[in-house]
């Protein structure tokens, strides 16, 4: 018994809905894996939370459905073990924080708003007279 995905598997998994939480058996599906696994993964992956309500009941949130896809890729496309993967999601993790401090932003180019507006204002106007009625144009 193998619950490995295969190749065609891996490559089409369905866009996210726009959706604040998601179930155990959605996220399954959006993600190619089985509920049982999804609860390992739980007991394996610190970062993985779901909220959990009445009779203990899963409630995956959007960025929880991201990492799962994530691990499932370490897994199953990268070969990594769960110890690898675990490792890989936490290096990634203290590199993203560490590297916040040295994030250069560039200043945003300078907005002359007194022609924006008046571009703008041309823009309304030409529109307003585009939007009589065809009786009152020449």
């Amino acid at each position: 018994m193998n619950d490995r995905p295969n190749k065609n598997e891996l490559a089409a998994l369905p866009p996210i809905p726009a959706k604040r939480y998601f179930t155990i058996g959605e996220v399954s599906e959006l993600c190619g894996v089985k509920p049982h696994v999804l609860r390992y993964w739980e007991q394996e992956f610190t970062q993985l939370k779901p909220v959990k309500r009445r009779g203990n009941r899963r409630y995956y949130q959007h960025h929880e459905v991201l990492l799962i896809r994530r691990i499932r890729e370490l897994l199953y496309e990268q070969g990594f073990t769960i110890s690898g993967a675990r490792n890989r999601l936490d290096n990634r993790a203290s590199d993203l924080a560490g590297g916040i401090e040295h994030v250069e932003v560039e200043e945003a180019p300078a907005v002359d708003t007194a022609k924006l507006r008046e571009d703008l204002l041309d823009i309304l106007a030409l529109l307003k007279q585009d939007a009589r009625p065809a009786s009152t144009k020449r």
